[in-house]
């Protein structure tokens, strides 16, 4: 059946060539020599009639073929002739020629062209065309006010459309400005030809030198107008483009906690710069070049019609073969886009990895492991630049020899229209002027139209970002003139991962005006608890409550200026010491800062630094000691004057000196705000007025120091434990010596 299906197409041009050819024989009898026009019409039945029977009952038939855009296209090889010599002869033209030669070989062969082109116009256009129509007007006739119009997620193109309407005066100055330069490079060669009319007939020598005049005018203003145009355009592109890049930058800044686990940040860098960057390269330079050549492209049809609409409609004929390589094209170069954003977005990853742990890496010799990783991403990246390099090539080949064979066509049908005396010398002079530049117009929509696709596909995933709604409840309005910090947790169950409880039933109470330490092994669920109260992440009941009330009430700005938080792994981000213990709280005063530095241990060793507070921190605070950093992150807490101070092993990395004078500072501290200490320090716990103790997500027990010990349960092990530690390290101290 394979070989049938492959047979028929040769079969089916065969039996069309021998019905034409009976036809023709049959034209001559005497019966039709004097009716042309029922041969040709009763040709052209007869001819369809067998063609539609063999495609319906041939066993081999392509499906394609037998479909309904088959059958059209049978109706307009077999009919598109009679029609076109029917219209000619209502118009009064002479009908002879193709009455008596439609049935040649080259009347055939350009029948088929004509089927091609009128196929690919039918199913590339205007069937799609109308199907969005009948829609739309179906959709308005059975739509009741009662209904509501579905949720239709916009497409890139539309979402890019919102950014520029703040802009829409300038683009409709910029489209103004396209038009009026584009009429004026156009009406160049108008002039042209009627020189070249002028030079041959020796008629107005004055003439030569206005024409001559006009085109230098027109030139120098059209020059003018695409300058101030461009410039206009790029300016408001950029505008554009910051705007995006800024709301992509928010837009991701808002999203939960959970999101930023979830996607790795060299990911999330490449979406926002170069993304960004990519699509607004392309929307500046390649839709730019793209809406140039599309008006020209207007004005060329324009004054191609006004010299021979029959040399325009061969040119048009050509023109579905031209457009259908950028419908192909752009879609694989849309998908290679994509892919070829993640990858790059993959390798930034890893090098943001490993630039920003370069200790770590450093410390275990694995530079050249880090090197591979970030090879064979790019070699993944290389490969897919290949295969978006060979699409390239390919359209731009085709593209190439569409638009010479175009050239050819029309310079040969321009001379025998002049032989005829259809048009004159200037005119074929005028089209083809026309023609050169109609088509570098096509080729150059063509080559820059998957530009700009590639760009908007590229930015789809930019506006997955946009269009992400934070999974967190709905923000409070709770936002009290008095807060006293009084902490409850009542039966709190939560977990990360579904089937996995991090903390299974907690019931714990911070008072005010307290130290409450929460001690325990690793993984007991001691930080969940802490970014819990930061509201990183939320439990499904409202089980936890400040000061009585629910904590996802209160207004998160107001939560996160009531709660400070000083964690082990403290950040300070590469600006001046001053600014990061100012972070988020710009309005501080100088003395606010010197207070909170002083509280924290702080201010005697920023003072030593070489620009004191105006020191820059370095990358993640690189530029000072881990203690150091840990003081700094104190102060910035300190500064605020908090109602809840959350320190979670926040003194791991101070030597016993400050470590002191912080514990200290917390002792008064405590008296204005509550306090919720984490420390694998049990010198430290046991200052605490109450210690509550964690194990496997669940509360084991709580009480003070010496209650505790009493008892003599985990807490006691683990006091023991660490006890003993330093008992041996002091025997092995003492052996040594």
């Amino acid at each position: 059946m394979q070989k049938m299906s492959y047979f028929f197409p040769l079969l089916f041009v065969c039996l069309d060539v021998c019905v034409v050819h009976a036809i023709r024989l049959a034209q001559h009898s005497p019966l039709l020599l004097s009716h042309p026009f029922i041969t040709l019409w009763g040709g052209g039945l007869i001819r369809a009639c067998l063609l539609v029977l063999i495609t319906l009952t041939y066993p081999g038939t392509l499906p394609w073929m037998s479909n309904v855009q088959g059958l059209q296209g049978l109706g307009v090889l077999c009919f598109h002739l009679p029609v076109y010599v029917t219209f000619l002869w209502m118009l009064g033209q002479p009908t002879v020629e193709e009455l008596w030669g439609w049935h040649n070989w080259e009347r055939v062969l350009q029948g088929y062209v004509v089927t091609v082109v009128a196929w690919l116009y039918w199913s590339r256009y205007v069937s799609s065309l109308l199907l969005s129509s009948g829609q739309y007007i179906s959709s308005l006739c059975t739509k009741t006010h009662s209904e509501k119009p579905e949720e239709e997620t916009a497409t890139p193109l539309k979402r890019l459309m919102e950014f520029m309407k703040p802009y829409f005066k300038r683009f409709v100055f910029v489209l103004l400005l396209v038009v009026l330069s584009s009429y004026g490079e156009m009406a160049i060669p108008q002039y042209t030809g009627r020189v070249a009319d002028w030079i041959i007939n020796e008629e107005a020598p004055d003439a030569f030198t206005e024409a001559i005049t006009v085109m230098t005018i027109m030139t120098i203003a059209s020059a003018v107008l695409e300058f101030v145009c461009d410039l206009t355009y790029n300016i408001t592109m950029s505008l554009i483009h910051t705007s995006v890049q800024g709301a992509v930058f928010q837009a991701v800044l808002k999203q939960e906690i959970g999101f930023f686990d979830e996607n790795k940040t060299g990911e999330l860098v490449s979406r926002i710069t170069t993304d960004t960057n990519d699509m607004s390269e392309a929307l500046s330079e390649k839709l730019s070049l793209v809406m140039w050549y599309t008006a020209r492209f207007g004005f060329l049809l324009f004054f191609m019609v006004s010299q021979s609409w029959k040399m325009t409609l061969l040119t048009c004929m050509g023109l579905p073969i031209i457009w259908v390589i950028p419908e192909l094209t752009g879609h694989f170069h849309q998908t290679i886009a994509a892919k070829v954003q993640e990858s790059l977005a993959k390798a930034n990853q890893v090098a943001t990895e490993t630039f920003s742990s370069i200790k770590t890496v450093r410390s275990f010799a694995n530079e050249d492991g880090e090197t591979e990783r970030y090879r064979q991403r790019l070699e993944d990246t290389y490969a897919l630049n290949k295969k978006e390099a060979a699409a390239y090539a390919a359209s731009t080949w085709a593209s190439s020899m569409t638009t010479l064979a175009l050239k050819v066509c029309i310079l040969y049908y321009g001379g025998t229209l002049v032989t005829r005396g259809a048009v004159s010398s200037g005119d074929l002079v005028s089209f083809v002027l026309y023609e050169l530049q109609f088509a570098s117009a096509v080729e150059a929509v063509m080559r820059y139209y998957p530009e700009v696709k590639k760009a908007i596909g590229a930015s789809k995933k930019i506006f997955e970002y946009l269009d992400r709604k934070p999974e967190v409840p709905p923000e409070g309005m709770l936002a009290p003139e008095h807060f006293e910090g009084h902490i409850q947790f009542k039966n709190v169950r939560f977990s990360y991962k579904e089937g996995t409880e991090v903390l299974k039933g907690v019931t714990l109470e911070v008072k005010p005006r307290q130290i409450t330490a929460l001690v325990g092994l690793n993984r007991s669920g001691k930080s969940t608890c802490v970014k819990l109260l930061e509201r990183f992440y939320f439990t499904k009941k409202e089980d936890i409550l400040l000061d009585g009330k629910p904590l996802q009430h209160y207004k998160d700005q107001y939560l996160h200026d009531k709660i400070a938080v000083v964690s082990q792994d403290c950040v300070l981000f590469a600006r001046s010491v001053r600014e990061n213990i100012k972070y988020g709280y710009e309005n501080a005063t100088d003395d606010q800062m010197y207070e909170a530095a002083k509280l924290a241990n702080a201010h005697d060793f920023i003072m030593e630094l070489s620009n004191g507070y105006d020191t820059d921190a370095g990358e993640k605070g690189g530029q000072v000691s881990g203690g150091q950093k840990q003081r700094i992150a104190l102060a910035r807490a300190f500064i605020r004057n908090p109602k809840i101070l959350i320190l979670d092993n926040a003194t791991s990395d101070l030597d016993t000196e400050n470590e002191y004078q912080i514990n200290q500072a917390l002792l008064k501290k405590s008296k204005n705000c509550s306090v919720l200490l984490i420390s694998n320090k049990m010198s430290v716990v046991e200052k605490a007025n109450h210690i509550i103790v964690l194990n496997d997500g669940m509360v084991k027990e709580e009480g003070s120091h010496d209650e505790l010990m009493k008892k003599g349960g985990l807490y006691a092990e683990l006091v023991e434990k660490q006890n003993r530690g330093f008992h041996r390290q002091e025997e092995e101290k003492n052996d040594a010596q």
